[in-house]
């Protein structure tokens, strides 16, 4: 086999072999590696562009994030603020409503007070004239004389007292 045989055949394969390399290299790779490595210059710049604008989204979507806890807090400290005031006027709406009742109830009470003393005084004069009318006819059935009226009215009254 020719191939084989180194003595002959080997120097002039080496020198094709270097000849094809020669050509392979400088028509294919030579013309190819610049335009691959501007291509691989603008996929390095398209990356670090895509990189830099998701940290500034990210940054502006932290800023909106803050920026709606904040709203949020002070959303939630004007709804307390206004509970506090709610409550503070409904207490104080109550105690108005209680102080106005109460005064109606005390004054209610006060002429049920008076009203009932009347009536307990026109009750003890109606039971002291009945007491003195009936002491005067006791008098009358035992004694056979009627006593003056002032004086039945006098003992009934001490009697009672």
């Amino acid at each position: 086999m020719p191939q084989f045989d180194f003595t002959h055949v080997f120097w002039p394969q080496i020198a094709w072999l270097a000849v094809f390399f020669a050509i392979l290299y400088f028509g294919i790779v030579g013309p190819t590696l610049p335009k691959l490595g501007k291509v691989i210059g603008e996929r390095e710049g398209k990356v670090m562009g895509d990189i830099a604008s998701a940290e500034t989204a990210k940054a502006a979507s932290d800023q909106l994030a803050a920026d709606y806890e904040a709203g949020v807090a002070t959303a939630q400290d004007e709804a307390r603020g206004r509970l506090v005031k709610a409550r503070a006027d409904a207490a104080a709406s109550l105690e108005a409503r209680l102080k106005d009742t109460n005064a109606a109830l005390d004054a209610r009470a006060q002429s049920a007070e008076a009203a009932l003393a009347a009536a307990r005084a026109n009750a003890m004069a109606e039971i002291e004239s009945v007491a003195a009318d009936a002491a005067a006819t006791i008098v009358e059935k035992l004694t056979g004389t009627r006593p003056v009226d002032t004086a039945a009215a006098s003992a009934v009254r001490s009697a009672l007292a």
